[in-house]
């Protein structure tokens, strides 16, 4: 069985994996004073209301928190008895290398999602992820990473107007039926709503001019869905494209030589 983590900013995912299918996946909280301790008394009690106490024998870690890691990593070694793959180390390949500035460092999810959209839509994508920060990954026709834009995230957005504007209430992101809002709610709704829309569209757009070639466009991430329900943002969306990601990169570093 393959333990397959990935941890976000907000939120770490936690998936089992047994071969063929994913038996569960949880999520937690990300909290950099999480023990490793806490981690397995968390996750085994899941496992056994669940039914998928089955050995654990290999894991894999994607993370965009550097000060989890090391929690992570003993919680593999401690209760698992395995030492896990983490992406982004030096003992951790890719298919392919991305093709980035020297020196420059690529966040491990970017990484994952690259790997994962390509297995399944081929190359020439843009991967849309709706985290913390809203990501725009460019996957070249080989499967490489090559770049992309970082915009801040919806739910960061709607924070950051509710607290540095002491008028203006927290709201939930949802689809409003007109732009004109009659309310500050509905205003502060169809700003972000019809905002991200049009940021999506934008930056989309002037990927595929500056690529100069036909490009599909793969949204993934929690609110993906929800903006997957207005014109036609997406050729696809793909809720657990970073853990078949996660999957096939221990594949690739596990696999036999001669395989």
């Amino acid at each position: 069985m393959l333990l397959a983590i990935d941890c976000g900013n907000t939120n770490t995912v936690f998936s089992i994996w047994d071969g063929t299918r994913f038996l569960a996946t949880w999520r937690i909280a990300t909290d950099h004073k999480r023990t490793a301790d806490e981690y397995f008394v968390w996750l085994s009690s899941l496992m056994a209301i669940t039914r998928t106490e089955a050995a654990i024998t290999e894991a894999i870690i994607s993370s965009t928190v550097p000060r989890v890691v090391f929690n992570l990593r003993v919680l593999c070694n401690r209760y698992f008895d395995c030492r896990p793959l983490v992406v982004g180390r030096p003992d951790c390949a890719l298919p392919v290398a991305p093709r980035v500035d020297q020196g420059a460092t690529v966040g491990p999810d970017r990484l994952v999602n690259t790997v994962g959209a390509f297995d399944r839509h081929g190359g020439n994508l843009i991967v849309v992820d709706f985290g913390t920060a809203t990501t725009f990954d460019v996957v070249d026709d080989d499967g490489a990473y090559v770049g992309g834009v970082i915009a801040p995230g919806v739910n960061l957005s709607l924070e950051a107007l509710h607290m540095a504007a002491a008028a203006l209430p927290h709201v939930d992101v949802s689809r409003p039926q007109r732009v004109v809002g009659t309310n500050t709610v509905a205003c502060m709704q169809s700003g972000i709503w019809f905002g991200y829309v049009g940021l999506v569209k934008e930056i989309c757009s002037r990927i595929k001019a500056e690529r100069d070639r036909p490009m599909k466009v793969i949204g993934t991430g929690g609110l993906a869905p929800l903006f997957g329900t207005t014109d036609v943002l997406f050729d696809s969306i793909e809720d657990d494209i970073t853990m078949h990601g996660l999957v096939l990169i221990h594949r690739f570093n596990t696999a036999p030589e001669d395989a």
